[in-house]
């Protein structure tokens, strides 16, 4: 591919495709990059390999339209937008080999004036360290215009979207852009605004960065208070769902729902980013995130506690995988890690995963026997106890004639209070 596009997108999971196709079908060029085969003729199809409400409306009309197509291949192109993983390593540091990857698959094709747009959530300093990288690879270029070279403009500007939502909060949600420069901050916010309708803001790279690591932390805090409520409130014998209802009536208390743990690429990894620049000094980060990781033991922990009280050949059945409630993201799950557990630790039991927006188990859980992907109305008939550990539409819609003479531990509060 020789012709210059618009705009490169790489990397076509949960947030570069669907930033592809709205930009696609506002009138701009896009060609999705992405190492994935499947994913590339999928979207080549008009088709979304994953769940996302409307998303396959944009992307089969920007298809059709000619506005947006996939290829394993780096184009060249005027601007690039990265959107590739960034998780965390063992001792919870970012890795940003994925970032290095990508920059390595467009260095080729840079010429000078591209505009380079991170989008990946990543730690304090990012940024600045894929445009050096970018410069290592070509030195013929530069991130300032030093000694004439022709210059590279770096931004990074994060996803603040909630899955379910994307396609709604892409267009509507407020969006930060930080620039190595000011020129590469004004040029990104100009690509931005060809589909965003909140208002744009502008920054260096640095704080645009830190800015997406604090609003999930800000959540993942917020998260770990409600989670650490249930576990006392279990000990006390007091319902938590009633309680924080109850507090809530307060005019300036606003306490989020407990679960069986944080999950997604969001939530759970990016507090430790903060963690990690910070060590000594982000104490109150550190300890929420050990609250949430500790919750999907605690959660293990009752379900053993339950199982034993039943019959030897009692069914369990664990209603949810994914991080949150209908999409089918399995990333960072608890719900997963729980399952895990509980598969690992009852080989003898039968056990009901009720997953509806997934057609296979997860690589995770493939080498169980005892696990059964099975339909939510199914798990629950054949199963003494239910555990519910997403709220997907499905499990909400279960009558409660249906949990007559179970034992149910609802993770998420839909069925019992």
């Amino acid at each position: 591919m020789n012709q210059t596009v618009d705009v490169a997108v790489v990397g076509l999971g949960y947030i570069g495709l669907p930033t592809a196709a709205i930009l696609a079908s506002n009138g701009v060029n896009v060609v999705g990059v992405d190492v994935d085969a499947d994913t590339v003729r999928a979207v080549n199809d008009g088709r979304v390999p994953f769940v996302e409400p409307d998303l396959a409306t944009y992307v089969a009309g920007a298809v059709t339209s000619g506005m947006l197509s996939a290829t394993t291949e780096m184009p060249p192109a005027s601007a690039y937008i990265l959107a590739v993983p960034t998780p965390f390593t063992t001792d919870h540091t970012a890795d940003l080999s994925f970032i290095e990857a990508a920059a390595r698959e467009v260095a080729p094709r840079l010429i000078g004036g591209e505009l380079v747009v991170l989008e990946s959530t990543s730690p304090p300093g990012a940024t600045k360290h894929l445009g050096d990288y970018l410069i290592g690879l070509r030195p013929d270029l530069s991130l300032d215009g030093a000694d004439g070279r022709p210059t590279l403009l770096l931004a990074h500007c994060p996803e603040r979207v909630l899955p379910g939502r994307v396609m709604i909060e892409l267009v509507t949600n407020d969006r930060i852009v930080g620039g190595l420069t000011r020129e590469a901050a004004e040029r990104a916010a100009e690509l931005y605004a060809t589909f965003c309708q909140g208002e744009i803001h502008t920054t260096d790279a640095t704080t645009a960065e830190m800015s997406k690591l604090v609003e999930n932390s800000f959540r993942d805090v917020n998260i770990a208070f409600a989670n650490e409520l249930s576990v006392i409130s279990e000990r006390l014998g007091i319902d938590v769902w009633e309680l924080i209802r109850l507090a809530n009536r307060h005019p300036r208390v606003n306490i989020l729902q407990p679960g069986p743990g944080v999950g997604g690429h969001c939530i759970a990894v990016d507090p430790w980013f903060i963690v990690a620049e910070a060590p000594e000094d982000a104490r109150l980060i550190r300890t929420a995130r050990e609250v949430n990781d500790a919750k999907p033991g605690w959660v293990v922990d009752r379900v053993l506690h339950e199982i034993q009280q039943l019959p030897a050949d009692a069914e369990i059945a664990l209603l949810g995988l994914a991080f949150k409630a209908n999409i089918d993201d399995l990333r960072e799950s608890p719900s997963v890690d729980i399952t895990v557990s509980v598969a690992r630790r009852l080989p003898g039991r039968r056990i009901n995963v009720a997953e509806p927006n997934i057609d296979a188990l997860p690589q995770a859980l493939s080498g169980f026997d005892n696990v059964h992907l099975t339909p939510v109305d199914d798990a629950i008939t054949r199963s003494a106890l239910v555990v519910v550990l997403v709220d997907h539409d499905e499990v909400r819609q279960v009558r409660s004639e249906s949990l007559v003479d179970k034992t149910v531990v609802d993770t998420k509060g839909v069925l019992i209070s």
